[in-house]
């Protein structure tokens, strides 16, 4: 019976180097851009024809609890002193199932974080503090 596949498992690496396990991604997809043109038939009838346009991907947002590694503030901090380029990396997000083999991997190109939010303090709650990084990307593709 093949394993039944649940979103809690699922790491992020970046140029081949697990970074870790994060708690929530989010912005893993693409869309077509649709252009339109209008068109007349012979007999006057108007219809309006629907073609593919760019290629475009969403940011993609990642959640992880705060620890002790400064992996992803350190990453931030490249694209904050400029340096944008030193700061692009091809990553993946792995998906594995209970025995921990991997069974899907979504690779982003030439990301860079364009958000870092640390976490919301609240001594009056019981809650996990969560660091948040937005990648934009260049290109998505499920291997």
């Amino acid at each position: 019976m093949p394993d039944t596949l649940t979103t809690f498992s699922f790491h992020v690496e970046l140029d081949g180097i697990d970074i870790g396990s994060f708690k929530e991604a989010s912005g893993v997809d693409s869309e077509t851009e649709i252009v339109e043109y209008k068109e007349t038939t012979k007999d006057g009838k108007m219809l309006i024809r629907k073609l593919p346009g760019a290629m475009k991907w969403s940011d993609i947002t990642l959640k992880k609890r705060v620890d002790q590694k400064k992996d992803l503030w350190d990453w931030r901090k490249e694209v904050e002193q400029g340096d944008i380029d030193a700061a692009r990396r091809n990553g993946s997000i792995v998906l594995y199932d209970s025995k921990s083999k991997e069974v899907a991997r979504w690779n982003f190109m030439n990301g860079w974080p364009s958000k870092w939010k640390g976490a919301d303090l609240n001594a009056g709650e019981n809650a996990v503090a969560v660091e948040e990084i937005t990648i934009t990307h260049e290109g998505l593709e499920r291997a």
